[in-house]
């Protein structure tokens, strides 16, 4: 495995102790495999509400394997021009998508549908 991408809804699945989350974050440390989280995912804005109460996302940010992914000008015109491509409107599923290409990583999610609207191919992981 390459690593694994996290959206939104794996972070809150990983918060909630969820089991295939789990999984998923220990073969990649086990394999040292790189764990990228979009900043526009936390999708740590939309997952990281009470950070001081979140140990498991808190801890899982700063893991040496963690990469945080900030939206910063390059991503941003990324995600416009594939919302653009893909007629949708959701930046944090874009922003998810983008870092997930970059890394060439599979995408640990809650919402496979819409990711599959940004990019059919994608590999993805069912949280």
């Amino acid at each position: 495995m390459a690593g694994i991408t996290l959206d939104a809804g794996a972070l809150i699945a990983l918060d909630r102790n969820d089991r295939r989350v789990l999984v998923l974050l220990a073969r990649a440390w086990e394999t040292g495999a790189r764990v990228t989280v979009p900043a526009t995912a936390l999708a740590l804005a939309q997952a990281m509400r009470q950070p001081e109460r979140q140990a498991r996302l808190a801890r899982l940010t700063r893991q040496p394997t963690t990469d945080v992914v900030p939206l910063d000008r390059v991503d941003a015109t990324s995600v416009g021009r594939l919302l653009a491509a893909s007629a949708t409107a959701d930046i944090v599923d874009a922003h998810v998508v983008i870092c997930a290409r970059r890394a060439q990583q599979q995408v640990a999610t809650s919402d496979p549908d819409d990711l599959r609207r940004l990019d059919p191919r994608i590999s993805l992981v069912t949280v």
